[in-house]
Protein backbone atom coordinates (compact mmCIF):
# COMPACT_ATOMS: atom_id res chain seq x y z
CA UNK A 1 0.00 0.00 0.00
CA UNK A 2 1.41 3.24 -0.83
CA UNK A 3 2.32 5.93 1.70
CA UNK A 4 -0.28 8.16 2.98
CA UNK A 5 -3.07 5.87 2.35
CA UNK A 6 -5.66 4.46 5.22
CA UNK A 7 -5.19 1.89 6.37
CA UNK A 8 -9.42 0.65 5.22
CA UNK A 9 -9.12 -1.41 2.09
CA UNK A 10 -10.53 0.80 -1.09
CA UNK A 11 -14.01 0.81 -2.30
CA UNK A 12 -13.87 -0.35 -5.87
CA UNK A 13 -16.82 -0.53 -6.89
CA UNK A 14 -20.63 -0.34 -4.98
CA UNK A 15 -23.15 -2.72 -6.60
CA UNK A 16 -26.87 -2.70 -4.64
CA UNK A 17 -28.13 -6.07 -3.29
CA UNK A 18 -31.60 -6.59 -3.31
CA UNK A 19 -34.09 -9.53 -2.39
CA UNK A 20 -36.41 -10.90 -4.53
CA UNK A 21 -39.83 -13.10 -3.36
CA UNK A 22 -41.00 -14.21 -6.37
CA UNK A 23 -39.68 -17.72 -5.90
CA UNK A 24 -38.65 -18.23 -2.70
CA UNK A 25 -41.46 -20.76 -1.64
CA UNK A 26 -41.07 -22.88 -5.55
CA UNK A 27 -37.46 -22.53 -6.24
CA UNK A 28 -35.04 -26.10 -6.04
CA UNK A 29 -31.54 -26.60 -6.69
CA UNK A 30 -30.76 -29.75 -8.70
CA UNK A 31 -27.70 -31.60 -8.45
CA UNK A 32 -26.64 -33.95 -10.21
CA UNK A 33 -23.41 -35.74 -8.24
CA UNK A 34 -22.95 -38.81 -10.75
CA UNK A 35 -22.88 -36.62 -13.93
CA UNK A 36 -19.69 -36.57 -15.73
CA UNK A 37 -18.88 -34.12 -18.47
CA UNK A 38 -18.67 -37.23 -21.10
CA UNK A 39 -21.93 -39.44 -19.64
CA UNK A 40 -24.60 -36.60 -18.89
CA UNK A 41 -28.20 -36.12 -20.11
CA UNK A 42 -28.14 -32.30 -20.77
CA UNK A 43 -29.22 -32.64 -23.93
CA UNK A 44 -31.84 -35.29 -23.53
CA UNK A 45 -35.35 -34.86 -23.63
CA UNK A 46 -37.01 -35.06 -20.51
CA UNK A 47 -40.07 -38.17 -21.37
CA UNK A 48 -41.88 -37.67 -17.94
CA UNK A 49 -41.43 -35.18 -14.86
CA UNK A 50 -43.08 -36.15 -11.29
CA UNK A 51 -43.38 -34.30 -8.06
CA UNK A 52 -44.63 -35.01 -4.26
CA UNK A 53 -44.61 -31.88 -2.95
CA UNK A 54 -45.39 -32.17 0.69
CA UNK A 55 -42.09 -34.54 1.18
CA UNK A 56 -40.11 -32.26 -1.62
CA UNK A 57 -39.52 -35.34 -3.82
CA UNK A 58 -38.51 -35.44 -7.39
CA UNK A 59 -38.38 -38.10 -10.07
CA UNK A 60 -37.43 -36.82 -13.70
CA UNK A 61 -37.53 -39.24 -17.14
CA UNK A 62 -34.72 -39.07 -18.90
CA UNK A 63 -35.27 -40.36 -22.81
CA UNK A 64 -32.25 -42.67 -24.06
CA UNK A 65 -30.92 -42.77 -27.50
CA UNK A 66 -32.15 -46.60 -28.59
CA UNK A 67 -30.56 -46.06 -32.24
CA UNK A 68 -27.24 -45.23 -30.67
CA UNK A 69 -25.33 -47.37 -32.06
CA UNK A 70 -23.62 -48.15 -27.93
CA UNK A 71 -26.93 -49.08 -27.09
CA UNK A 72 -27.78 -52.88 -26.35
CA UNK A 73 -30.92 -53.41 -27.69
CA UNK A 74 -31.43 -56.77 -26.59
CA UNK A 75 -30.55 -56.02 -22.93
CA UNK A 76 -33.16 -53.16 -23.30
CA UNK A 77 -35.70 -55.74 -24.03
CA UNK A 78 -34.34 -57.94 -21.41
CA UNK A 79 -34.84 -55.36 -18.66
CA UNK A 80 -38.14 -54.61 -19.97
CA UNK A 81 -39.48 -57.94 -19.88
CA UNK A 82 -38.14 -58.83 -16.09
CA UNK A 83 -39.23 -55.08 -14.97
CA UNK A 84 -43.16 -55.58 -16.82
CA UNK A 85 -43.63 -59.46 -17.26
CA UNK A 86 -45.62 -60.78 -20.22
CA UNK A 87 -48.80 -59.47 -19.08
CA UNK A 88 -49.75 -56.26 -17.24
CA UNK A 89 -52.15 -56.78 -14.68
CA UNK A 90 -55.33 -54.71 -14.71
CA UNK A 91 -55.26 -50.87 -13.48
CA UNK A 92 -51.33 -51.40 -13.65
CA UNK A 93 -49.31 -49.73 -15.94
CA UNK A 94 -45.87 -50.33 -17.22
CA UNK A 95 -42.98 -48.68 -16.80
CA UNK A 96 -41.73 -49.48 -20.96
CA UNK A 97 -44.45 -48.54 -22.50
CA UNK A 98 -42.57 -49.63 -25.70
CA UNK A 99 -41.47 -53.02 -24.62
CA UNK A 100 -37.74 -51.34 -24.50
CA UNK A 101 -35.61 -49.68 -21.92
CA UNK A 102 -36.08 -46.35 -23.89
CA UNK A 103 -35.72 -43.65 -20.58
CA UNK A 104 -33.53 -43.78 -17.21
CA UNK A 105 -35.30 -42.25 -14.21
CA UNK A 106 -33.69 -40.14 -11.34
CA UNK A 107 -34.94 -39.65 -7.97
CA UNK A 108 -34.26 -37.02 -5.69
CA UNK A 109 -32.78 -36.75 -2.38
CA UNK A 110 -32.24 -33.88 0.44
CA UNK A 111 -29.03 -32.42 0.50
CA UNK A 112 -29.07 -30.62 3.02
CA UNK A 113 -31.51 -30.57 6.50
CA UNK A 114 -31.24 -26.98 6.47
CA UNK A 115 -31.01 -24.53 3.68
CA UNK A 116 -32.16 -21.85 5.48
CA UNK A 117 -28.64 -19.78 4.85
CA UNK A 118 -28.33 -20.21 0.90
CA UNK A 119 -29.36 -18.50 -2.05
CA UNK A 120 -29.36 -18.10 -5.75
CA UNK A 121 -27.88 -14.92 -7.17
CA UNK A 122 -28.17 -13.42 -9.98
CA UNK A 123 -25.94 -10.16 -11.69
CA UNK A 124 -27.78 -8.17 -13.81
CA UNK A 125 -26.69 -4.50 -14.98
CA UNK A 126 -24.34 -4.20 -11.98
CA UNK A 127 -27.43 -5.42 -9.61
CA UNK A 128 -27.07 -8.44 -7.57
CA UNK A 129 -31.01 -9.71 -6.75
CA UNK A 130 -31.03 -12.93 -4.41
CA UNK A 131 -34.04 -15.15 -4.06
CA UNK A 132 -33.95 -17.94 -1.09
CA UNK A 133 -34.13 -21.23 -2.12
CA UNK A 134 -36.98 -23.60 -0.74
CA UNK A 135 -34.66 -26.99 -0.85
CA UNK A 136 -31.39 -28.38 -2.82
CA UNK A 137 -31.86 -31.95 -3.89
CA UNK A 138 -29.37 -34.47 -5.61
CA UNK A 139 -30.41 -36.59 -8.67
CA UNK A 140 -29.44 -39.98 -8.65
CA UNK A 141 -30.31 -42.86 -10.93
CA UNK A 142 -33.11 -45.08 -9.90
CA UNK A 143 -33.11 -48.22 -10.70
CA UNK A 144 -36.68 -49.36 -9.69
CA UNK A 145 -37.34 -51.55 -12.72
CA UNK A 146 -34.93 -53.99 -10.51
CA UNK A 147 -37.04 -53.54 -7.63
CA UNK A 148 -40.29 -54.35 -9.33
CA UNK A 149 -39.11 -57.59 -10.68
CA UNK A 150 -38.22 -58.59 -7.75
CA UNK A 151 -41.18 -57.67 -6.49
CA UNK A 152 -43.44 -59.64 -8.96
CA UNK A 153 -41.07 -62.47 -8.99
CA UNK A 154 -41.69 -62.83 -4.99
CA UNK A 155 -45.21 -62.44 -5.46
CA UNK A 156 -45.45 -65.45 -7.60
CA UNK A 157 -43.76 -67.39 -5.79
CA UNK A 158 -45.67 -66.60 -2.66
CA UNK A 159 -48.56 -67.68 -4.78
CA UNK A 160 -47.58 -70.67 -5.78
CA UNK A 161 -46.58 -71.76 -2.04
CA UNK A 162 -49.60 -70.14 -0.37
CA UNK A 163 -51.81 -71.89 -3.12
CA UNK A 164 -53.17 -75.09 -1.30
CA UNK A 165 -52.68 -73.27 2.36
CA UNK A 166 -55.75 -72.49 4.34
CA UNK A 167 -55.95 -69.37 6.63
CA UNK A 168 -55.53 -70.30 10.14
CA UNK A 169 -57.83 -67.84 12.70
CA UNK A 170 -55.59 -66.74 15.09
CA UNK A 171 -55.88 -64.79 18.49
CA UNK A 172 -55.47 -61.00 18.82
CA UNK A 173 -54.10 -59.36 21.35
CA UNK A 174 -55.04 -55.18 21.05
CA UNK A 175 -52.87 -52.56 23.00
CA UNK A 176 -53.75 -49.27 23.65
CA UNK A 177 -50.64 -46.87 23.59
CA UNK A 178 -50.96 -44.44 27.00
CA UNK A 179 -50.38 -40.79 26.79
CA UNK A 180 -47.80 -39.01 28.70
CA UNK A 181 -44.35 -37.96 28.52
CA UNK A 182 -42.92 -41.38 27.26
CA UNK A 183 -45.31 -41.24 24.53
CA UNK A 184 -44.61 -38.02 23.44
CA UNK A 185 -40.90 -39.20 23.44
CA UNK A 186 -41.88 -42.01 21.18
CA UNK A 187 -43.97 -39.92 18.82
CA UNK A 188 -40.61 -37.66 18.22
CA UNK A 189 -38.47 -40.69 17.63
CA UNK A 190 -41.11 -41.68 14.93
CA UNK A 191 -40.79 -37.95 13.97
CA UNK A 192 -36.92 -38.06 13.42
CA UNK A 193 -36.87 -42.02 11.93
CA UNK A 194 -35.98 -43.09 8.93
CA UNK A 195 -39.01 -45.83 8.64
CA UNK A 196 -41.51 -42.57 8.98
CA UNK A 197 -39.82 -40.89 6.57
CA UNK A 198 -40.45 -44.09 3.69
CA UNK A 199 -44.00 -44.41 5.18
CA UNK A 200 -44.87 -41.06 5.03
CA UNK A 201 -42.77 -40.47 1.45
CA UNK A 202 -45.13 -43.78 0.30
CA UNK A 203 -48.68 -41.94 1.72
CA UNK A 204 -48.08 -39.83 -0.85
CA UNK A 205 -48.87 -40.03 -4.23
CA UNK A 206 -46.71 -38.72 -7.24
CA UNK A 207 -47.98 -35.69 -9.07
CA UNK A 208 -47.22 -35.51 -12.56
CA UNK A 209 -46.11 -32.17 -13.92
CA UNK A 210 -44.72 -30.47 -17.05
CA UNK A 211 -40.75 -29.86 -17.85
CA UNK A 212 -40.31 -27.28 -19.68
CA UNK A 213 -36.72 -27.13 -21.38
CA UNK A 214 -34.14 -24.23 -20.20
CA UNK A 215 -34.68 -22.07 -23.76
CA UNK A 216 -38.46 -22.44 -23.50
CA UNK A 217 -40.57 -19.14 -23.29
CA UNK A 218 -42.03 -20.53 -20.12
CA UNK A 219 -38.71 -21.08 -18.59
CA UNK A 220 -37.97 -17.57 -19.62
CA UNK A 221 -40.81 -15.84 -17.99
CA UNK A 222 -40.21 -18.08 -14.39
CA UNK A 223 -36.18 -17.12 -14.82
CA UNK A 224 -37.34 -12.89 -14.62
CA UNK A 225 -39.04 -14.24 -11.25
CA UNK A 226 -35.15 -13.94 -9.97
CA UNK A 227 -35.38 -10.05 -10.40
CA UNK A 228 -37.12 -8.14 -7.84
CA UNK A 229 -39.57 -5.94 -9.02
CA UNK A 230 -40.37 -2.31 -8.59
CA UNK A 231 -43.65 -3.41 -6.61
CA UNK A 232 -41.34 -4.92 -4.06
CA UNK A 233 -39.84 -2.67 -1.40
CA UNK A 234 -35.82 -3.64 -2.25
CA UNK A 235 -33.46 -1.27 0.15
CA UNK A 236 -29.95 -1.11 -0.99
CA UNK A 237 -27.40 -1.37 1.64
CA UNK A 238 -27.20 2.66 2.27
CA UNK A 239 -24.95 2.69 5.33
CA UNK A 240 -21.49 3.70 5.76
CA UNK A 241 -18.48 1.58 7.23
CA UNK A 242 -19.07 1.86 10.83
CA UNK A 243 -22.77 1.30 10.84
CA UNK A 244 -22.68 -1.83 8.87
CA UNK A 245 -20.28 -2.90 11.50
CA UNK A 246 -22.10 -1.80 14.61
CA UNK A 247 -25.17 -3.47 12.66
CA UNK A 248 -23.69 -6.96 12.32
CA UNK A 249 -21.01 -6.90 15.63
CA UNK A 250 -23.34 -4.82 18.31
CA UNK A 251 -21.20 -3.77 20.74
CA UNK A 252 -23.27 -4.30 24.05
CA UNK A 253 -20.61 -4.32 26.34
CA UNK A 254 -20.12 -8.17 26.96
CA UNK A 255 -17.64 -10.39 25.49
CA UNK A 256 -19.06 -13.62 24.61
CA UNK A 257 -15.87 -15.43 23.64
CA UNK A 258 -15.19 -18.17 21.35
CA UNK A 259 -17.48 -20.71 22.56
CA UNK A 260 -20.28 -17.84 21.10
CA UNK A 261 -19.39 -18.91 17.40
CA UNK A 262 -18.72 -22.20 17.61
CA UNK A 263 -21.03 -24.92 16.43
CA UNK A 264 -23.23 -26.71 19.55
CA UNK A 265 -21.01 -30.10 19.20
CA UNK A 266 -17.49 -28.25 19.18
CA UNK A 267 -15.49 -27.58 22.12
CA UNK A 268 -12.87 -24.85 23.10
CA UNK A 269 -9.95 -25.51 24.86
CA UNK A 270 -10.90 -23.16 27.36
CA UNK A 271 -14.40 -24.64 28.11
CA UNK A 272 -12.16 -27.98 28.06
CA UNK A 273 -9.56 -26.66 30.53
CA UNK A 274 -12.90 -25.61 33.32
CA UNK A 275 -14.02 -29.40 32.51
CA UNK A 276 -13.56 -31.67 35.39
CA UNK A 277 -11.06 -34.84 34.29
CA UNK A 278 -13.59 -37.19 33.70
CA UNK A 279 -15.43 -34.97 31.21
CA UNK A 280 -12.24 -33.90 29.48
CA UNK A 281 -11.48 -37.59 28.82
CA UNK A 282 -15.17 -37.93 27.46
CA UNK A 283 -14.85 -35.09 25.01
CA UNK A 284 -11.31 -36.26 23.83
CA UNK A 285 -11.86 -39.65 23.32
CA UNK A 286 -15.47 -39.27 21.46
CA UNK A 287 -13.80 -36.67 19.03
CA UNK A 288 -11.01 -38.93 18.41
CA UNK A 289 -12.22 -42.14 18.29
CA UNK A 290 -8.60 -43.94 19.06
CA UNK A 291 -6.09 -42.92 21.49
CA UNK A 292 -2.68 -43.64 22.65
CA UNK A 293 -2.02 -42.86 26.52
CA UNK A 294 0.81 -40.71 25.27
CA UNK A 295 -1.34 -38.27 22.98
CA UNK A 296 -4.46 -38.21 25.48
CA UNK A 297 -1.70 -37.06 28.24
CA UNK A 298 -0.33 -34.34 26.01
CA UNK A 299 -3.92 -32.85 25.03
CA UNK A 300 -4.71 -32.42 29.08
CA UNK A 301 -1.20 -31.06 30.03
CA UNK A 302 -1.99 -28.76 27.21
CA UNK A 303 -5.46 -27.23 28.52
CA UNK A 304 -4.10 -27.66 31.87
CA UNK A 305 -2.36 -24.66 33.76
CA UNK A 306 -0.60 -27.28 36.03
CA UNK A 307 0.57 -31.17 35.24
CA UNK A 308 -1.76 -33.80 35.73
CA UNK A 309 -0.29 -36.75 37.29
CA UNK A 310 -0.22 -40.17 34.91
CA UNK A 311 -1.98 -42.39 38.51
CA UNK A 312 -4.78 -39.68 38.40
CA UNK A 313 -5.21 -39.52 34.65
CA UNK A 314 -5.03 -43.82 34.13
CA UNK A 315 -7.67 -43.64 37.29
CA UNK A 316 -10.16 -41.90 35.72
CA UNK A 317 -9.69 -43.11 31.96
CA UNK A 318 -11.42 -46.71 33.00
CA UNK A 319 -14.45 -44.65 33.76
CA UNK A 320 -14.73 -43.33 29.79
CA UNK A 321 -12.78 -45.20 27.72
CA UNK A 322 -12.10 -48.91 27.37
CA UNK A 323 -8.61 -50.38 26.67
CA UNK A 324 -7.68 -52.67 23.69
CA UNK A 325 -4.65 -53.47 22.74
CA UNK A 326 -3.04 -50.91 24.39
CA UNK A 327 -5.16 -48.05 23.04
CA UNK A 328 -8.11 -46.33 24.20
CA UNK A 329 -11.44 -46.12 22.41
CA UNK A 330 -14.35 -43.91 24.56
CA UNK A 331 -17.24 -46.61 25.85
CA UNK A 332 -20.34 -47.35 23.80
CA UNK A 333 -22.85 -45.72 25.89
CA UNK A 334 -20.54 -41.95 25.24
CA UNK A 335 -20.89 -42.58 21.22
CA UNK A 336 -24.90 -43.88 21.49
CA UNK A 337 -26.43 -41.75 24.14
CA UNK A 338 -29.53 -43.52 25.41
CA UNK A 339 -33.12 -42.96 23.95
CA UNK A 340 -31.57 -41.50 20.68
CA UNK A 341 -31.38 -43.41 17.84
CA UNK A 342 -29.63 -43.71 14.29
CA UNK A 343 -29.52 -41.46 11.56
CA UNK A 344 -29.90 -44.16 8.50
CA UNK A 345 -32.84 -46.62 9.62
CA UNK A 346 -33.59 -45.32 13.27
CA UNK A 347 -31.68 -48.01 15.26
CA UNK A 348 -32.40 -47.41 18.62
CA UNK A 349 -29.43 -47.11 20.86
CA UNK A 350 -29.53 -50.15 23.27
CA UNK A 351 -28.70 -51.92 19.88
CA UNK A 352 -26.00 -49.95 18.81
CA UNK A 353 -24.24 -49.94 22.11
CA UNK A 354 -24.63 -53.84 21.96
CA UNK A 355 -23.12 -54.18 18.39
CA UNK A 356 -20.44 -51.95 19.16
CA UNK A 357 -19.50 -53.95 22.31
CA UNK A 358 -19.44 -56.84 20.57
CA UNK A 359 -17.03 -55.12 17.69
CA UNK A 360 -14.73 -54.45 20.60
CA UNK A 361 -14.75 -57.83 22.15
CA UNK A 362 -14.01 -59.42 18.96
CA UNK A 363 -10.68 -56.87 17.88
CA UNK A 364 -9.69 -58.04 21.70
CA UNK A 365 -9.09 -61.44 20.30
CA UNK A 366 -8.80 -61.17 16.24
CA UNK A 367 -6.92 -58.89 14.43
CA UNK A 368 -9.20 -58.64 11.61
CA UNK A 369 -13.53 -58.44 11.24
CA UNK A 370 -15.77 -58.55 8.57
CA UNK A 371 -18.75 -56.63 8.31
CA UNK A 372 -21.07 -59.79 7.13
CA UNK A 373 -20.01 -61.35 10.33
CA UNK A 374 -21.20 -58.42 12.49
CA UNK A 375 -24.20 -57.73 10.27
CA UNK A 376 -25.35 -61.68 11.16
CA UNK A 377 -24.25 -61.62 15.13
CA UNK A 378 -25.93 -58.30 15.88
CA UNK A 379 -28.97 -58.38 13.06
CA UNK A 380 -28.28 -54.39 12.28
CA UNK A 381 -28.66 -53.27 8.61
CA UNK A 382 -25.47 -52.60 6.71
CA UNK A 383 -25.59 -48.97 6.98
CA UNK A 384 -25.46 -49.68 10.96
CA UNK A 385 -22.86 -52.44 11.00
CA UNK A 386 -20.86 -49.90 8.66
CA UNK A 387 -20.71 -47.18 11.04
CA UNK A 388 -20.15 -49.07 14.15
CA UNK A 389 -17.20 -50.39 12.45
CA UNK A 390 -16.12 -46.46 12.13
CA UNK A 391 -16.18 -45.77 15.53
CA UNK A 392 -13.00 -47.80 16.15
CA UNK A 393 -11.43 -49.13 12.88
CA UNK A 394 -10.79 -48.95 9.16
CA UNK A 395 -11.25 -51.13 5.82
CA UNK A 396 -7.70 -52.05 4.43
CA UNK A 397 -6.85 -52.86 1.20
CA UNK A 398 -8.02 -56.46 1.52
CA UNK A 399 -10.99 -55.55 2.30
CA UNK A 400 -10.69 -56.27 6.26
CA UNK A 401 -11.92 -54.04 8.91
CA UNK A 402 -8.63 -53.56 11.34
CA UNK A 403 -8.21 -51.25 14.60
CA UNK A 404 -7.49 -47.52 13.41
CA UNK A 405 -4.02 -47.63 15.52
CA UNK A 406 -1.28 -50.67 15.90
CA UNK A 407 -1.18 -52.49 18.89
CA UNK A 408 0.81 -50.44 21.99
CA UNK A 409 2.81 -53.22 23.68
CA UNK A 410 5.06 -50.87 25.60
CA UNK A 411 1.95 -49.45 27.63
CA UNK A 412 0.58 -53.05 28.14
CA UNK A 413 3.97 -53.82 29.36
CA UNK A 414 4.15 -50.86 31.54
CA UNK A 415 0.27 -50.76 33.27
CA UNK A 416 0.07 -54.56 33.17
CA UNK A 417 -2.75 -54.41 36.07
CA UNK A 418 -5.32 -52.56 33.51
CA UNK A 419 -4.50 -55.08 30.92
CA UNK A 420 -6.04 -57.35 33.70
CA UNK A 421 -8.93 -55.51 34.45
CA UNK A 422 -9.96 -55.37 31.23
CA UNK A 423 -9.32 -59.40 30.19
CA UNK A 424 -11.62 -59.99 33.06
CA UNK A 425 -14.33 -57.62 31.88
CA UNK A 426 -13.88 -59.59 29.10
CA UNK A 427 -14.11 -62.78 29.96
CA UNK A 428 -17.36 -61.96 32.02
CA UNK A 429 -19.27 -60.97 28.89
CA UNK A 430 -16.98 -63.92 26.70
CA UNK A 431 -20.33 -66.21 26.57
CA UNK A 432 -22.76 -63.29 25.18
CA UNK A 433 -20.84 -62.98 22.06
CA UNK A 434 -20.21 -66.37 21.64
CA UNK A 435 -24.28 -66.89 21.76
CA UNK A 436 -24.14 -64.03 19.26
CA UNK A 437 -22.17 -65.88 17.09
CA UNK A 438 -23.84 -69.29 17.43
CA UNK A 439 -27.27 -67.35 17.25
CA UNK A 440 -29.06 -68.20 13.44
CA UNK A 441 -32.51 -67.14 12.11
CA UNK A 442 -34.73 -69.77 12.33
CA UNK A 443 -35.68 -70.77 8.92
CA UNK A 444 -39.20 -70.70 7.75
CA UNK A 445 -40.99 -74.05 6.81
CA UNK A 446 -43.33 -74.35 4.34
CA UNK A 447 -47.01 -75.28 6.24
CA UNK A 448 -48.79 -79.06 5.24
CA UNK A 449 -51.86 -78.23 4.28
CA UNK A 450 -55.68 -79.75 5.46
CA UNK A 451 -55.96 -80.92 1.75
CA UNK A 452 -52.73 -83.07 1.42
CA UNK A 453 -52.94 -84.35 5.20
CA UNK A 454 -56.38 -85.80 3.97
CA UNK A 455 -55.74 -87.23 0.32
CA UNK A 456 -52.79 -89.00 2.18
CA UNK A 457 -54.54 -90.24 4.89
CA UNK A 458 -57.71 -91.37 1.87
CA UNK A 459 -54.81 -93.57 0.71
CA UNK A 460 -53.46 -95.38 3.16
CA UNK A 461 -57.00 -96.45 4.60
CA UNK A 462 -57.54 -97.48 0.66
CA UNK A 463 -54.29 -99.48 0.63
CA UNK A 464 -55.28 -101.07 3.95
CA UNK A 465 -58.39 -102.31 2.16
CA UNK A 466 -57.37 -103.41 -0.58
Amino acid sequence: MLDGCDDDDVIVEEIPVYLSKNLQENLYLFQYPTKTQISNFDNAAVVNCCVKPVNQEVKVDFALNTESQFYDRFKGEAFALASDGKGQLKGERPTYKRGIMDKQAFTSSRSLDNVDKYVVGILSDKELHLTPLANILQLRPSFSHFDKEDKRIKAEQKALNDEDDEEELQQVTVKFAKSGVGNKKTKTKEKLGYANYVKRSNEESWCETYWHPRISPTAELERQKLFATNQQINLALGLDSHKYVRKLLPDDGKDLGIDAVLPPKVISKSRLKSMPLVDQLKVILKDVRMMSFEDINAILQECSDSKIPNEKVLRALPQMGVLIHGNWVPQSDIIYPADTISNSNGVSSDLMIRARDYVLYRFSRVKYVYRRQVISATQLPPDEAAEVLHSVARLNSEKKWELLLAPNKEFEQRYPELVQRQEMVWRATEQTYNEMDCEKSPKRSRKRSIRESKSQSSQSSQGEVS
